[in-house]
């Protein structure tokens, strides 16, 4: 069990970090230095935006869900 909730941890730990980077910048940060401000236009629709929203949040949602279940796991293994 705690294998497999590791393996989901670190699939949801990548995950998270590619929905994270695939964000429209919202401008003055980072975004812009990269380029983030030329494609502007390219950003695609808002329907777009609200489900990379809402996927970014569920796979947030199971990533915390995986470390509170890892360290249940630990602490009874331990115990």
């Amino acid at each position: 069990m705690i294998l497999a909730t590791s393996i989901v941890l670190i699939l949801t730990s990548l995950l998270m970090v590619v929905l994270v980077l695939m964000h429209k910048g919202k401008g003055g940060g980072l975004s812009d230095m990269f380029g983030g401000g030329v494609s502007s236009s390219l950003g695609g629709s808002s329907v777009v935006e609200r489900n990379l929203d809402r996927l970014t949040i569920g796979t947030g949602v199971i990533w915390f869900a995986s470390i509170i279940v890892l360290g249940l796991l630990f602490k009874s293994k331990g115990a």
